[in-house]
């Protein structure tokens, strides 16, 4: 209908001076770092999937399966026990497509050149949404630990690796394609696995029938899981399915969902195993060595989300500075909105510079370099990342703050990966294990370091610094060696694979300033501080 002029006058809602959606867009032009990272390590083109995590349908599927979150129902309207989780169609649209991709388990049967592949792939992806990478990524850990079974590996791998999306609880054998969980963490443990009080019966069938609380299980509608119990002989690994050959549920129980900061669209449960029946994983009592297969893979992961809650935040709040204008020019033409975004930037390219060459190190098997460089990687780059996304949410001003925008959902989500396989202080420490126990761990890293020795005065200062504190780890300076290192490693990847200027300027605002994440400089009288600030009981 035609306005009148008095309608006219009286006319305030239009918008203007708001950029358009951002739909429909290429996610993998836009990111350089990707882009170099694909052609050094010859990939392959991702193209179809970037177009497919930036159309404007899976963007907003995204936004639906956060919006809903899943739902338990422990009984049916009779009582029966179903421990049942129920989720909203986005959520299996995307797990559906992740799988498809063969994001999850799939490149432990294909081809060389497969983990980078997918790596690249789970970033990508995770930009669409956060919470169903989970499930796919603890599928992908699951195969290494498997293997330390043959028999288990051989009858589940191949489901684990299928390319198809078989939802629902039914035995093993009679579905197309399998998911995988991990359940180690116990209340009064946390990281400290160690702790666990779940205890493992041997039966005379070979299986083990397992009691006990687990604290956190994420994805708990998966079909198996791998878990930790104690048994005569110690802390021993366990395959545990949700439903037994027979079609009957196995004895696990889910008591609640976690209501979780973000992470919203993946249900993480509390769980009791009430008898559940479980396979044997490896040796008894020598739980940890199998599990810390799993736990390598999902660090891996974190580093990867992490790079891509970054590279998202970073494509909105640039995409927003395009379109938007105040005090009389375009947001992205002001100095220092442009000083701003170029932080911004020069952060996310050196994560995912580096989640690539951590990416490309298990793809050749460089286990000395990766046992150093993942758990310090793990650390710092994940605790960039809230810092990260809530500088790109101010860029968007007020209304990077309204849920509309998709910006609160990146920033709840930003601290996970830092807590999830071992928070900050975990893998400093795990460093320094690493340091004391496998001392060809440093020369790895010192040969990845040395390539892009020469290259800059900065660099090779910042190197020796590195050197000597590789030389005499302390605990109290477990996270500032972590920060070092990962800042050096950083520089020398920008060094030897990015244009000069990315490089200089990274140098020149990184590797003179330590003590970028809290405790990487120790704080004189740090426990009389504590102390002072301890509420008192």
């Amino acid at each position: 209908m035609k306005l009148t002029d008095e309608q006219h006058a009286f006319a305030t809602h239009q918008v203007t001076n708001q950029p358009p959606p951002l739909v429909d867009f290429d996610p993998l032009s836009c990111d350089p770092a990707l882009g170099s990272a694909l052609t050094r390590y010859a990939v392959g083109d991702l193209t179809p999937l970037a177009l497919e995590a930036g159309s404007a349908e899976a963007r907003e599927h995204g936004r639906l399966a956060n919006d809903n979150p899943p739902e338990l129902r422990t009984h049916d309207r009779y009582g029966n026990r179903v421990d049942e989780v129920d989720f909203h169609p986005s959520w299996h649209w995307l797990m559906s497509r992740a799988i498809s991709h063969g994001l999850h388990a799939a490149p432990w049967t294909r081809g060389p050149g497969a983990h980078l592949r997918r790596a690249a792939g789970f970033y990508l992806w995770s930009q669409v949404e956060a919470g169903h990478g989970c499930p796919i990524s603890m599928t992908y850990a699951s195969v290494p630990a498997l293997r330390w079974s043959p028999d288990l590996a051989a009858e589940f791998e191949p489901k684990l690796a299928a390319t198809g999306y078989d939802f629902g609880l039914r035995a093993p054998q009679d579905k197309q394609s399998l998911l995988a969980g991990m359940s180690m963490t116990e209340k009064q443990g946390g990281s400290d696995v160690r702790a666990n009080s779940t205890t493992a019966e041997r039966l005379a069938d070979g299986t083990y029938r397992l009691v006990g609380h687990k604290w956190f299980t994420s994805a708990p509608m998966n079909d198996v899981f791998l878990t930790l119990a104690q048994t005569r002989s110690g802390l021993s690994c366990f395959l545990v399915p949700r439903v037994l050959p027979d079609g009957s549920r196995n004895g696990i129980r889910l008591q609640r969902l976690k209501d979780k900061l973000g992470n919203k669209s993946n249900a993480s449960s509390e769980i009791e195993y009430a008898g559940a029946i479980g396979h044997l994983v490896g040796e008894e009592g020598r739980g940890v060595r199998c599990i810390i297969e799993m736990v390598s893979m999902t660090r891996l992961d974190c580093v990867l989300g992490a790079a891509a809650n970054m590279r998202g935040a970073l494509s909105e709040a640039a995409h927003h500075v395009q379109h938007r204008s105040a005090f009389g020019s375009r947001l992205a033409d002001l100095p220092l909105m442009q000083q701003v975004l170029a932080d911004l930037a020069l952060e996310s390219e050196a994560a995912t510079t580096l989640a690539m060459r951590l990416a490309a190190a298990v793809e050749q098997r460089e286990d000395d370099l990766l046992r150093l460089a993942l758990p310090a990687t793990k650390y710092y780059v994940c605790k960039r990342a809230p810092v990260v996304v809530a500088e790109a949410l101010e860029c968007l001003g007020g209304n990077g703050y309204v849920e509309e925008s998709g910006m609160p959902r990146l920033y709840r989500e930003a601290p996970l990966m830092s807590i999830w396989e071992g928070s900050g202080n975990v893998t400093a420490l795990d460093l320094l294990r690493a340091l004391q126990k496998q001392p060809g761990t440093r020369d790895a890293l010192l040969a990845e370091l040395d390539a892009a020795a020469g290259c800059d005065r900065a660099y090779d200062a910042a190197l020796a610094r590195l050197r000597a504190e590789l030389a005499a780890p302390a605990q109290e300076r477990a996270r500032g060696l972590a920060e070092l290192l990962v800042l050096t490693l950083q520089a020398s990847l920008l060094l030897r694979h990015s244009p000069a200027p990315v490089a200089e300027a990274f140098i020149a605002t990184r590797l003179d300033t330590p003590g970028r994440t809290f405790g990487s400089t120790p704080v004189p009288g740090a426990k009389t501080l504590l102390d002072r600030n301890a509420p008192a009981l």
